[in-house]
């Protein structure tokens, strides 16, 4: 190709060169490109980069002739009036073979509830939980030498190992702005005598590990918080070189078919950007600069890692920064919009009247199986019907003390906390999260590469709890793309419920077509196979039993739906867990 010639959905970058020095371009300065194409027009904002430097980072959605032409708040000659333009050609069949994200864009499928590439082709999401990935704890190397997983892996090890698992998305937060030094940060308190929460609380201390990269850290310092000016940093001045370190990840997840859930910041510093900088202004702009800068990677983006319902600042909070974002066209090219919920996205931050930006829902940090009913919420009542997703089920070593796992008594990496992770995967798609399955773990969620932490990156990465991601992507796409029209309704077999609400062993799970052709089943560990409903009316079905641990189905047997359109099925091969599918023979 020329150097004028780019493949749609290809990420085009325009460098625009300030003539004029300014205070502060990150505040002072807004440019944009009013990009024109095949059925396309739309004003693409973009982003300060350093010295004089802005960028404006666009896509093209079409094959055909686009064109640009630049803009700028401040009215310097050098953002102003620049112009371009430049050839999208089609990718062949063989390079969207080897590489799904150059099939566009994800996109909500036409009932609202599973995910497509802007092509159609059908997705399901598996992935991880590296929130740290920015960072220098998942370690960048120039060069494309395979290093074995430990000690000394690179961010690129990690990759191919996941992605021989099937993985195709990595969960990320593009910035901890209070997280600084491994150590003890004080609990702050303001003038008006309120307190501010400093940090992640763990094992009763406020533990802040240190989170920068090759860049420093992503805003600069002293900060304005009253007394405590080299804790919280300004968040009015950002540090670009912190975010072009990011760059290089973001890209290569995508250059190796993976797409980046990038979630802005983690909510525990929220409550001091709320209290000491103009709010909700300044978090609209971080957002505005955030969206700006990976709109044109095959991304979802989020505006808060809301993980936790104690946070001090509302969830709600974060809807008008958000919300302003989007009204003004950010990101230009409708990538979906999520958050890492605490509970429910639909109940953190409401329906589309209130979270006009939030086009995929998600569920989590909650590990028990009485969470999945949220789902089932989001599928009924989400206006309009949004896809869905667990973005942080049970955890293989959740929380400290990681020896003894969440519950108490589930040892990470066994036998057994993989049973809990499978409950918490296969019980959430068949509650309704037909976008995808987020995996995590101990070490890896943490980003943990010090000696003293008890389980490091390279120890949890390779727990089979992790491997049997691939088999639920077996069980998922054993009819093509038929997952996608999936109802959930655990009230099809009984019995489904136990009196135990904590834990993950005893319930079932159920999923059919309104066409009465196929149901999906997944019985945790402990609950027996009694009877479906609702099946087609004397019908003969073909059912498989799943192994979850190893991938492997049974051989089929035909069962005859009575008069009363009830099927009587057979007992599992053991009292462990297992998954059932009945196709309409």
């Amino acid at each position: 190709m020329t150097a004028t010639q780019y493949h749609v959905w290809e990420k085009v970058e325009i460098t625009l060169v300030a003539e004029a020095d300014y205070a502060n371009p990150y505040t002072d300065v807004e440019v944009w490109v009013d990009l024109t194409g095949p059925g396309f027009e739309r004003r693409v904002y973009g982003f300060w980069d350093g010295s004089h430097t802005h960028r404006v980072r666009i896509v093209a959605t079409a094959p055909g002739e686009w064109s640009w032409v630049s803009g700028a708040s401040q009215p310097d000659a050098g953002l102003n009036g620049q112009g371009g333009g430049f050839t999208a050609v089609a990718w062949s069949q063989a390079e969207l073979a080897a590489n799904a994200c150059r099939r566009g864009f994800l996109r909500g499928t036409a009932n609202g509830h599973g995910l497509e590439y802007a092509d159609g082709t059908p997705c399901f999401l598996i992935g991880d939980t590296w929130w740290a990935v920015p960072t220098y704890r998942f370690r960048w190397y120039e060069d494309d030498e395979e290093r074995p997983i430990g000690p000394e892996m690179g961010l690129k090890d990690m990759v191919r190992f996941r992605k021989r698992q099937g993985y195709n998305c990595i969960a990320m937060i593009a910035a901890f702005p209070n997280w600084a030094n491994d150590g003890h940060l004080p609990r702050i308190v303001l003038e008006d005598g309120s307190h501010l929460r400093s940090a992640w609380r763990q094992a009763g201390t406020n533990s802040a590990k240190d989170m920068h990269n090759e860049g420093g850290r992503p805003f600069l310092f002293p900060g304005r918080v009253p007394g405590h000016e080299d804790v919280y940093p300004d968040v009015d001045r950002i540090n670009p070189a912190y975010f072009q370190a990011m760059d290089r990840k973001v890209d290569y997840l995508n250059a190796q078919g993976f797409i980046p859930f990038i979630e802005a910041a983690r909510r525990d510093g929220m409550n001091a950007w709320q209290s000491c900088y103009a709010w909700p202004d300044s978090y609209t702009r971080y957002l505005q600069y955030l969206f700006a800068r990976y709109q044109a990677n095959n991304t979802i983006l989020s505006p808060i890692h809301f993980d936790s319902g104690h946070a001090t600042i509302a969830s709600r909070d974060f809807n008008a920064p958000a919300n302003a974002v989007v009204q003004k066209g950010i990101p230009a090219f409708d990538t979906l919009l999520s958050c890492n919920a605490s509970g429910s996205s639909l109940s953190n931050f409401g329906n589309s009247d209130e979270a006009h930006w939030l086009t995929l829902h998600q569920i989590g940090n909650r590990r028990h199986h009485n969470s999945h009913w949220l789902l089932t919420e989001i599928y009924h009542e989400a206006e309009p019907p949004r896809p869905a997703l667990n973005g942080e089920p049970f955890y293989d070593a959740l929380s400290a003390p990681y020896d003894v796992g969440w519950p108490p008594g589930i040892v990470p990496g066994t036998a057994e906390s993989a049973r809990y992770c499978r409950s918490g995967h296969y019980g959430s798609f068949l509650s309704g999260g037909l976008a995808g399955e987020i995996y995590g773990a101990g070490g890896l969620w943490g980003g943990d590469i010090e000696r003293e932490a008890p389980y490091r990156l390279w120890d949890s990465l390779t727990w089979a709890s992790g491997a049997e991601m691939a088999h639920l992507q077996a069980f998922v796409w054993s009819e093509g793309r038929r997952f996608q029209d999936l109802v959930p309704n655990a009230e099809l077999v009984e019995p489904n419920r136990t009196h135990q609400l904590q834990g993950n062993v005893g319930w079932a799970y159920c999923a059919r077509t309104r066409e009465r052709d196929l149901f999906m089943v997944y019985f945790e560990a402990g609950c027996p196979a009694g009877r479906l409903r609702g099946a087609a009316y004397r019908g003969d079905y073909r059912a498989h039993w799943f192994d979850p641990r190893q991938g492997a189905w049974s051989d089929p047997v035909i069962l005859r739906a009575s008069a009363e359109c009830e099927i009587e099925l057979p007992a599992k091969p053991n009292d462990d867990d297992w998954a059932l599918k009945l196709r309409l023979a």
